[in-house]
């Protein structure tokens, strides 16, 4: 499929499962101006995430909660993605993220203390997933107009992950091979809570 209608509902059945070779590459850029499709598209990705919060619709959908989906996770060869969630000091991240380039970081890391999790991993996976504390983003925005975004904590941790499936790099892949809860050496690293 080329592209979701923004009204279409996606369900787990659209995501693509560890495995799919759109999950191990580098996805394609997004031509600027964005088209309609791929606006439609993001839209209707991020209702995925809304619903998929939403324990009646998520029942009613059989939807794993997420907090983000790639186009690659939806079947789909672009550089975009959304997100929607509350950070820990109460802030509203929701965006449609198109072309994402993560410009400048943090030297020190964080990681989450229980792991992380993917829609297209359908098994627990254990360890710890070293992200960097800070990082500062240039993407653009539904309409095309470019953004910049400073993120810490679980908000870069957050975007990290969705920009990783987009180079093709799943979270599991920074869980050290030989012991999954250690962590990296000579650098400053911190649970995030």
């Amino acid at each position: 499929m080329y592209y979701y209608k923004s009204d279409y509902i996606l369900t787990m059945k659209d995501i693509v499962r560890e495995g799919h070779p759109l999950l191990a590459k580098k996805t394609t850029e997004v031509p600027i101006p964005i088209v309609e499709k791929d606006k439609e598209t993001l839209i209707s990705m991020m209702n995925y995430v809304k619903n998929s919060q939403d324990p009646e619709l998520a029942k009613k959908h059989g939807l794993r909660p997420g907090v983000g989906l790639s186009a690659n996770q939806v079947g789909l060869d672009k550089r975009m993605f959304v997100t929607y969630f509350t950070d820990f000091d109460d802030k509203l991240h929701e965006y449609h993220v198109v072309n994402p380039k993560i410009i400048s970081h943090s030297v020190s890391m964080t990681y989450l203390p229980e792991g992380e999790g993917c829609l297209s991993v359908d098994r627990p996976v254990e360890g710890y997933v070293p992200r960097y504390e800070k990082i500062k983003v240039k993407a653009f925005d539904l309409n095309g107009k470019e953004i910049s975004l400073r993120l810490k904590g679980y908000a870069s941790i957050v975007f990290q992950h969705e920009i990783d499936h987009l180079n093709g790099i799943m979270f599991y892949d920074h869980i050290n091979k030989e012991n999954p809860f250690k962590l990296p050496e000579n650098v400053e690293i911190k649970s995030l809570y």
